[in-house]
C-alpha cells in the first residue's frame, strides 16, 4: 500500500514547472488540479465541482461509463496493430463511413487530429502531384512541423517565422470582424475572390488543395457565410486541387443541425479530417476520403501506423459513435444549444461589452469588445471574465485572433440547467467589470 502523501496543488505545479517544457501552457491564473471527471463536470483536488463548458474532447461526457467499459474489456482481451485481420476495425470503419455522403467511402485511422491532417495533406499531394495549399488566416490544424507550417494561428504568432512559400493564406470569412462585414452585400463574393486570385497567381495545376475547418474554432468560433464554400470548392476543383474539411472541432453532431459541419453548407469535401471527440479523450484520429484519392495514395509506398486502428481504439471509437447516435446527442445539442444561444443574445442587450454572439448547437462564441462601433477587442476583459468564471466553478476559454472570444463547446450531455448556470454566472461576471 502506498503511504506517501498526495502532493498539494502548489507542489504539483512546482514539479510541473521543473520537469516539463516551459511553453506547455496552463489554464487560468489560479491553475486547477483536476482529479476526476463525470459527464459535463470536473472535480478538483478539494472535491469542488466545476461545470465544464469548453472541453469538447470529452464529447459524450467525461468518463462515460459505456466508453470506459468498452476500453477496459478490449484491453483485457487484445490490443495489437492492423497487420492482423480484425472484425472490429472493419465494423468501426464501416459505421463511420455510413455517416458520410456516399462518395466519402475510404477510411484511414491514426492517433490524433494533427496526424490526420498530416495524412490528409499527403493524400492531396499524392493525388494531385502538386504541392501548394490555400489556408484561412488564423487557422490551426495541428502541432506537427508541417501543421505549424499551414497554421497561421501558430506561424504568424509569437515564436513563429511565417509560412513557407507553398502556403497561401486568404482572409478568414468573418462577417463580424473581417474586412467584409455582414452588411456588405458582396461579402461572400469578396472573400471567395481571394481564393480565386491565389489560384490565378499559381502556375497551372500547381495547387494541391484548400483546407479549412468547417467552422473555424481558434479563429473565433466562426460560422462561414452561406455560399462561400460552394464557390471556393468549385474553384479549387476546377484548378485540379482537392478540398479538405477539418472536422476535428465540429463533427459528431456538435453543431446540432447536422452530424458534420460541412453538411450545413450543402457541400461535400474530397477529404475529411477527424480527431478529438471521436475517442472521447482516447487518442484517435481518422481521415475519410474518396475511392479515387485513396487509390492514388496506394502508389506502392506502404501506409502503416503502429497504434492507428488498434483494437482498443476501435472498441472505444465504435462505442463513442454508438453513444452519440443512440443517446440522440445531436438533437440534444440542437435543442439546448438553441436555448443557450437565445439566452446569451439576451445577455448581449444588457452588456455593451458583448459585441457578437454566434454559433450553432454546442459550438458557440461570445465576442467581447470595448466599443461596439470600433469593435476594439476586449482581450484583457475576456481573460478577466474567464478567470472570474473559473472562480465561480464554470470553465470557459478564449479564442480568436485577439483572444477576446469566449468559447463555449461543452461535452454533449450539457443540459438546460447547465445553460442557466452558465448564463447567470456570466451575467454576474460581466457586471464585475
Amino acid at each position: 500500500m502506498n503511504t506517501n502523501p498526495i502532493p498539494t496543488k502548489s507542489s504539483t505545479l512546482e514539479q510541473r514547472l521543473s520537469l516539463l517544457g516551459q511553453n506547455l501552457s496552463i489554464a487560468y491564473r489560479d491553475p486547477l488540479k483536476i482529479v476526476r471527471g463525470e459527464m459535463q463536470y470536473l472535480y478538483d483536488d478539494e472535491g469542488r465541482q466545476y461545470l465544464d463548458a469548453y472541453n469538447n474532447v470529452a464529447h459524450v461526457g467525461h468518463c462515460h461509463p459505456r466508453v470506459v467499459k468498452a476500453g477496459q474489456d478490449q484491453m483485457a482481451r487484445l490490443n495489437t496493430n492492423t497487420r492482423y485481420l480484425s472484425d472490429l476495425i472493419n465494423e468501426y470503419a464501416g459505421r463511420l463511413i455510413a455517416t458520410f455522403p456516399p462518395t466519402l467511402n475510404k477510411c484511414f485511422l491514426v492517433n490524433s487530429g494533427s496526424e490526420a491532417n498530416e495524412l490528409a495533406l499527403r493524400l492531396a499531394r499524392t493525388h494531385t502531384r502538386a504541392r501548394d495549399l490555400i489556408v484561412l488566416d488564423h487557422a490551426y490544424h495541428g502541432n506537427t512541423t508541417t501543421m505549424i507550417d499551414i497554421s497561421p494561428y501558430k506561424h504568424d504568432g509569437p515564436g513563429g517565422s511565417g509560412p513557407p512559400s507553398w502556403v497561401h493564406k486568404v482572409p478568414l470569412p468573418d462577417l463580424y470582424r473581417g474586412p467584409y462585414p455582414a452588411d456588405d452585400v458582396d461579402a461572400v463574393y469578396k472573400y471567395s475572390q481571394h481564393v480565386i486570385e491565389v489560384i490565378e497567381r499559381l502556375e497551372s495545376r500547381s495547387l494541391c488543395g484548400f483546407i479549412a475547418e468547417s467552422m473555424p474554432s481558434v479563429g473565433g468560433q466562426i460560422v462561414l457565410p452561406a455560399g462561400y464554400l460552394n464557390t471556393v470548392y468549385s474553384a479549387v476543383r476546377d484548378s485540379g486541387g482537392v478540398c479538405i474539411a477539418d472536422e476535428v472541432q465540429t463533427g459528431y453532431g456538435r453543431i446540432g443541425t447536422h452530424f458534420w459541419g460541412f453538411e450545413s453548407y450543402e457541400v461535400v469535401p474530397d477529404i475529411v479530417v477527424l480527431g478529438k471527440p471521436i475517442g472521447n479523450g482516447h487518442p484517435i484520429g481518422a481521415v475519410v476520403t474518396t475511392t479515387e484519392i485513396a487509390g492514388s495514395f496506394a502508389n506502392g509506398m506502404e501506409f502503416f501506423s503502429t497504434f492507428g486502428g488498434n483494437n482498443v481504439s476501435c472498441a472505444i471509437g465504435l462505442t463513442v459513435l454508438d453513444t452519440v447516435l443512440e443517446e440522440g446527442l445531436q438533437t440534444h445539442a440542437r435543442s439546448v444549444g438553441s436555448v443557450l444561444l437565445e439566452r446569451l443574445r439576451k445577455l448581449m442587450s444588457q452588456h455593451k461589452i458583448i459585441g457578437d454572439v454566434r454559433g450553432s448547437g454546442f459550438f458557440l462564441g461570445v465576442e467581447l469588445v470595448r466599443d461596439r462601433e470600433s469593435r476594439e477587442p476586449a482581450t484583457l476583459e475576456a481573460t478577466a471574465i474567464v478567470n472570474k468564471m473559473r472562480d465561480e466553478a464554470v470553465l470557459l476559454g478564449t479564442d480568436g485572433p485577439f483572444h477576446n472570444v469566449l468559447k463555449i463547446r461543452p461535452p454533449m450531455p450539457f443540459n438546460e440547467a447547465d445553460a442557466d448556470r452558465l448564463v447567470e454566472t456570466l451575467d454576474v461576471a460581466l457586471r464585475t467589470l
